[in-house]
């Protein structure tokens, strides 16, 4: 008992959005390509390009510019996994592939060529975001502690899931988005420019991931390591296949996956067997990632019934139809 109250006391509640927030802004990004029926395991890389852009350009001006500079090198990776994949058709997996190896051999080339140092930038070269303080509302149990001193983009990710949801359901472009991931052909012969709607939803996903990577670089060390971004990518990919990339499915996916972060945090802390603790985020992917394999798979042989159900209707109608008459 006392393992689980310290498991998930205050310590704990008080790293979770932290924890979440960057899986969570690259589910976003990822989603808008996977609903365009485009999978882009590259967040890896847009993410790490985030963080490096956000603590250099950062430190020498301020961290808000440090995160429109996020943004930019997000927006550069996005542009290259766009002309590669739309314009020189290009598979999409070797594509994502080889954004995730390019941003890696960026970062250490750049941390060599402007800091001498292949591992970390020094010292002298930080940048953090300030924290929000909510006042009175941050004594507020449970609530108050997850919500209270944490950074802009906690917020921005927060609300991002609405906005997502808005723009899906709720514009043109989101109806666009889900009619050429459902039936490509179909949207085509509506009149609806394809290349256009994969373009734009890959240049939101690199924007977002470049979010994601301020967030996880500047919210607390304020430092940038090479691959500091530890997987996060790869578990934005499976939260948002977890999460069918809709909007509040995904995040749901991403609290699990955030709280099995900070939980892992908190394991090594007591003492467990830090081997042990570090490996929880990546077992609870894996088993999302065989869950949601078995749902979408159902889901297809469902598709796939109704479908050839359709077809074999198809012919039974005129033939009534002669009949009647």
């Amino acid at each position: 008992m006392d393992l689980l109250a310290q498991l998930f006391g205050t310590a704990t509640l008080s790293v979770i959005l932290l924890k979440v927030t960057p899986i969570l802004l690259a589910a976003i990004g990822g989603s808008f390509t996977q609903t365009g029926n485009v999978l882009n395991i590259g967040l890896e890389g847009m993410m790490l390009m985030g963080a490096f852009a956000a603590v250099v350009i950062g430190s020498l001006t301020n961290p808000f510019i440090g995160i429109a500079a996020a943004v930019g090198a997000g927006l550069i990776m996005a542009v290259i996994f766009a002309i590669a994949s739309l314009n020189f058709k290009a598979d999409v997996i070797v594509v994502g592939i080889g954004i995730n190896l390019l941003a890696a051999g960026l970062a250490v080339l750049m941390l060599t060529v402007f800091f001498g140092n292949a591992g970390a930038t020094p010292p002298g070269v930080q940048a953090n975001l300030p924290k929000i303080d909510l006042g009175t509302i941050g004594d507020i149990p449970v609530l108050g502690t997850l919500l209270n001193d944490q950074t802009i983009l906690v917020w921005a990710a927060l609300l991002a899931v609405p906005v997502y949801a808005f723009v899906l359901y709720r514009t043109p472009y989101g109806v666009h988005l889900r009619a050429v991931g459902e039936d490509e052909p179909a949207a085509l012969a509506a009149g609806i420019n394809v290349f256009r709607v994969k373009f734009i939803s890959i240049l939101l996903s690199g924007a977002f991931s470049g979010l994601a990577g301020a967030q996880l670089a500047m919210a607390t060390v304020g430092t940038f390591t090479s691959g500091m971004t530890a997987s996060r990518g790869f578990i934005a990919v499976a939260a948002l296949t977890f999460g069918l990339a809709r909007p509040y499915r995904t995040l749901i996916a991403c609290l699990i996956f955030g709280i099995a972060d900070a939980l892992a945090d908190q394991l090594g802390l007591l003492g467990v067997n830090s081997s042990l603790s570090l490996t929880l985020p990546y077992i609870i992917t894996i088993v999302a990632l065989v869950f949601a394999s078995v749902r979408v798979r159902a889901a297809l042989k469902a598709r796939t019934k109704k479908a050839l159900a359709a077809a074999d209707a198809a012919p039974a109608a005129p033939a009534a139809g002669a009949a009647a008459a």
